[in-house]
């Protein structure tokens, strides 16, 4: 047996994720209550939406990306849709941090108090958060049911032990049809993406664009979900790209794979820049004060109009200019830093929407100690629970097996 590779073991590796993860999720905790008591909450609560919306997405993208391939029978993908599946460990945490954005409400939705002209039967509290609530645990419902089905493809052989095996894969899940489980995978990947399609639109109109109640974008829905999706691969590359320099080739991961990936990488970072591009065209042609307002402030005026300028350049100008290059695509170390950069500039994406409407009349915004701390807590938190759910399912992190083939009677 090599030494080397034992020694990198998917289980070694993993329990020392899961302590780090810990670790700083707790600091995360811990910096987010020492904020909340100090001067200004708000930047507390601000933080901590913008990690809300950007962690969420990254998981619900990621798993996206297992039902697509699973849906539109791509074989190129490998043992990608199984790393895919392991961000789905994050969407128990993501309800428990919806519901403390619940217990902060009052700091985050400015339009309690204002007259909202007739809207008041959408923007309530009671009704906001009862329908994205029943949102997310369809979405993650549909996620986890569509995953058992998928990892007992490509896992088949022993369902093993552990509480978490035998519930995603049921106790019999060794003598279950492959025909069966590839169909019930099928039909619940489609659910699990007509889901996400409705789901990530509200929470964008709900959670974003309503924090200024009188701007309105009709595209704004399926800016967000193509968001997602652009940031959940960019998470999923960086987790095969670690798991190919831990495990090298005994993990099916070839050249070829982190190739078609990062095309589509590519392929969404345009599609997120088009979409960035339309809204705004579209507002500077009509030209309607309700709309205008709400793009000048973030393009145009200090400090705001110098974040968005950062915001373009780093998740579009940049990676369109090096994702060109094919080579580049092949090289995981430089792929985890091209795509850890792109998630900032996602992270800092959303601050550029929500800060001017959450921090009105301040001179400038915020990114400080607290904010990081925060950050890297929410980064603890995903870490962990992949690494948790890698350390349950080590087959993921291996070469994935072949369709099962139909047996003709």
């Amino acid at each position: 047996m090599n030494t080397t590779a034992h020694l990198l073991s998917p289980e070694l590796d993993t329990r020392r994720i899961v302590t780090v993860g810990l670790v700083l999720a707790g600091l995360g905790a811990a910096a987010f209550l020492a904020t909340l008591a100090a001067q200004h909450p708000q930047r507390a609560w601000q933080a901590f939406l913008i990690n809300f919306l950007v962690w969420s997405a990254m998981a619900q993208g990621a798993v996206l990306f297992a039902a697509v391939m699973q849906v539109t029978r791509a074989r190129w993908s490998g043992p990608l849709p199984g790393l895919a599946a392991s961000f789905s460990a994050f969407f128990p945490i993501s309800l428990l941090l919806f519901a403390v954005v619940f217990a902060g409400r009052r700091h985050l939705f400015p339009w309690l108090h204002e007259d909202l002209h007739g809207k008041q039967a959408w923007l309530n509290i009671p009704f906001l958060f009862s329908r994205d609530g029943i949102g997310l645990v369809v979405l993650y419902s549909l996620g986890f049911a569509f995953i058992s089905q998928d990892l007992r493809l490509a896992i088949g052989a022993n369902t093993g032990a552990g509480r978490l095996r035998a519930c995603l894969l049921g106790r019999r899940g060794s003598t279950a049809d492959p025909q069966s489980c590839l169909a019930r995978a099928r039909v619940l990947g489609v659910l699990y993406i007509m889901a996400y399609a409705l789901v990530l639109s509200l929470l964008g109109y709900d959670l974003v664009m309503s924090m200024d109640p009188h701007w309105v974008s009709t595209l704004f829905g399926a800016y967000t979900f193509v968001k997602a999706f652009y940031i959940g691969l960019g998470a999923l590359i960086i987790l095969a790209a670690a798991v190919r320099l831990r495990l090298g080739e005994t993990c099916g991961l070839t050249d070829a794979h982190f190739a078609d990936i990062g095309k589509l990488f590519f392929a969404f970072c345009l599609l997120w820049a088009d979409f960035f591009y339309v809204q705004l065209v579209v507002i500077w042609y009509g030209n309607i004060p309700e709309e205008t307002s709400y793009v000048i402030t973030r393009t145009m005026t200090a400090p705001w109009n110098h974040l968005a300028w950062t915001v373009l350049f780093v998740c579009f100008i940049m990676p369109f200019c090096i994702l060109l290059n094919r080579r580049v695509k092949t090289r995981p170390r430089f792929m985890i830093g091209l795509c850890a950069v792109i998630l900032a500039g996602i992270w800092l994406e959303h601050l550029l929407l929500l800060g001017p409407a959450l921090g009105p009349g301040t001179a400038g915004f915020h990114i400080g100690l607290p904010e990081g701390l925060i950050t890297l807590g929410f980064l603890g938190a995903m870490a962990a629970a992949v690494a948790f759910f890698l350390k349950r399912f080590p087959e993921l992190t291996r070469a994935a097996p072949p369709e099962p083939e139909k047996t003709s009677t």
